[in-house]
């Protein structure tokens, strides 16, 4: 029996998931629900007054948390911001919702070590304050809700905000050639294709009447490559599409050759056995994803 049409709060609606999710809302099957779409100057989740009081007069029925601190390396010199947002916001919207919420984390919260992808209920041991603060934040929520679903995902990008794919076309644009990290092997996401499992997800609730499903997820793009691989198909894809008007020399280089201030998981695969499973969701490859992503862009 379908439920009449309710309302969903997104928090962090400035990101590229958000204005992805905006973006997807109307044609989507929860188009008939009212998407309050929240950035950061409407609703700073680190405010525990401000998140109560806007839940009290919201009155959601479902919550989708956008919001994160995600500058991983900045976030090793700024550990309070990181963890004001990721932990205790993530706290403040589970202690003031009366409704289920579905929060997004990260493959960060993995150690690298794994040599194949990594489970939902495998061991974390982050190797940074970033994804210290994802995990504690998913730690935070699953203490206080037992309504709540985290879907972690992994190497995000879209045509909005600054992500991999659009600083690659930057540079190759710019330069003769380019120096990309050949030994990190993880799965490109599309906030396309994550914003896809997350509507799949929010509407078993609100059209089907079903429980939100609960506990943890993964999903990603489902590719096993490293970031030099990654930049090879987006320039083979655009210079097909006459994005990218000559080529750049790319040039495959250890982690060692490229420091920074946080370090990054060598593997973060993860498996998406649950969402395949427990979610009606299905899955593109992982070139198709990026293809459409760069059909949305009419320059670099």
């Amino acid at each position: 029996m379908s439920k009449s049409s309710g309302r969903v709060i997104l928090t962090g609606a400035g990101g590229q998931l958000g204005q992805t999710l905006i973006g997807l809302w109307p044609e989507s099957a929860l188009s008939r629900h009212e998407l309050v779409a929240l950035t950061r100057s409407d609703l700073d989740i680190a405010d525990a007054t401000a998140v109560q009081s806007s839940f009290a007069a919201l009155k959601p029925d479902l919550i989708i948390n956008a919001a994160a601190y995600t500058a991983v390396d900045r976030a090793e010199s700024e550990a309070d911001a990181a963890y004001a947002i990721n932990e205790r916001g993530v706290a403040n919207l589970a202690e003031s919702s009366k409704c289920p919420l579905l929060h997004i984390s990260t493959d960060f919260v993995f150690d690298g070590m794994a040599s194949m992808p990594y489970s939902e209920d495998a061991a974390t041991r982050p190797l940074g304050v970033y994804g210290a603060s994802k995990l504690a934040g998913e730690n935070a929520l699953l203490a206080r809700k037992s309504d709540a679903m985290i879907i972690r995902t992994s190497w995000l990008y879209s045509e909005h905000g600054a992500n991999f794919v659009k600083t690659m076309l930057k540079l190759m644009s710019e330069r003769d050639t380019l120096s990309i990290v050949d030994d990190q092997i993880g799965s490109p996401t599309s906030t396309r294709s994550l914003a896809t499992v997350i509507v799949s997800a929010a509407s078993k609730h609100l059209n089907d009447g079903h429980e939100l499903p609960t506990g943890i997820f993964h999903w990603s793009d489902g590719a096993v490559i490293t970031w030099f691989d990654f930049a090879c198909e987006i320039q083979k894809q655009a210079l097909e599409a006459g994005q990218l008007t000559s080529r750049c020399e790319l040039i495959p280089i250890p982690t060692s050759d490229y420091p920074t201030p946080a370090r990054r998981p060598a593997y973060s695969v993860m498996s998406r056995r649950r969402a395949f499973a427990e979610l009606d969701c299905s899955a593109t490859s992982w070139q198709a994803e990026l293809t459409r992503c760069l059909s949305l862009r009419t320059r670099p």
